[in-house]
């Protein structure tokens, strides 16, 4: 997948790429020009992702090289035991969920899953879009973990839940809201990254955490640039245009206390430079499980209420 926010940056790699191959076979010392080309190439990437409009930002968070959260899974996280099944009707592959121990510690974790091998792996994962059996089953394991006292971490990576006549004959709505409203009661730590694309109620059935963090080049939205066209524009081809308008982007929501971290991802997105990438990852599921502890599960919910009660509020006067 090539953006074409990267194609003058991924050209001049590819000259270098070529001259260090030369330079090694011996004969000719091109090592001079190949430190001016990196020093500009270097340049340019901070230049490029220095300016980002919104739509580039989404078309970063679809990237098919971003990490989604079976890598995060598999990097931050040891003795994962995957469970499946909403004990109802089927399991859900776009929903991963699983016992894990995160630092040592017992947690639950809960993510979207894209496809990102092949076209096969994606039909399989249905391109992260949640069946309403992923939703329970989530709802499910939340509420083990919660018997259990355990902290839940989850991974926000979605277009949104899947609009299929068949996902809406089981419930689809249903789900989604009854797995918000549990979330709401839940007596133990949620941490929420949203580590790509966090599209509509999709999202946020998994997302009601006690602190939600982002990645820089994120998005989180309640609807996609693409369905937000169609309804206002008529016109799905101008989702760029709407993009511009939802507030989508980190920035735009850690200043309207939507989320409350930015994950700072490596110049070039999170695609570029993985174990920065679970680094900082790491590093803030670590921070904010540890200021989550002291709190009482009473506290716990109540602070939650108070956090997406204030969300939206209006300044009157202002």
């Amino acid at each position: 997948m090539i953006l074409d926010v990267e194609k003058p940056l991924l050209d001049l790699e590819e000259k270098i790429s070529q001259l260090k191959e030369v330079n090694e076979g011996g004969g000719i010392d091109l090592s001079s020009e190949i430190r001016l080309l990196e020093r500009k190439a270097e340049e340019l990437k901070h230049q490029i992702y220095s300016n980002l409009s919104p739509w580039d930002r989404v078309l970063i968070a679809r990237h098919n090289q971003r990490p989604t959260t079976l890598d995060y899974i598999s990097e931050l996280f040891t003795e994962f035991i995957e469970l499946h099944g909403d004990r109802l009707f089927a399991d859900d592959p776009a929903i991963v969920a699983g016992l894990a121990r995160f630092q040592g510690r017992g947690v639950l974790v809960v993510g979207h899953q894209k496809g990102k091998k092949d076209t096969k792996d994606n039909l399989y994962r249905n391109f992260g879009m949640p069946q309403p059996e992923g939703f329970r089953k989530a709802q499910r394991l939340m509420t083990v973990a919660n018997r259990f006292g355990l902290p839940i971490v989850t991974f926000v990576d979605t277009p949104g839940a899947y609009p299929g006549i068949e996902a809406e004959e089981r419930g689809q709505y249903e789900a989604i809201a009854s797995s918000i409203a549990l979330m709401t009661e839940l007596k133990v730590p949620i941490v929420t990254i949203v580590i790509g694309e966090g599209g509509s109620g999709g999202a946020l059935g998994i997302a009601v955490g006690d602190r939600v963090a982002m990645l820089e080049h994120s998005v989180y939205s309640v609807i996609s640039p693409e369905g937000c066209a169609a309804i206002l524009f008529r016109d799905a081809s101008k989702a760029e245009q709407a993009a511009s308008t939802l507030g989508l982007t980190s920035d735009t929501l850690i200043r309207l206390g939507i989320v409350d971290e930015v994950i700072h991802e490596p110049v070039g997105g999170a695609h570029r430079d993985l174990p920065a990438t679970f680094q900082a990852v790491s590093k803030s599921i670590e921070k904010h499980l540890a200021d989550l502890a002291p709190l009482s599960p009473d506290e716990l919910v109540e602070s939650r209420y108070n956090k997406y009660r204030a969300m939206g509020r209006i300044q009157r006067g202002a």
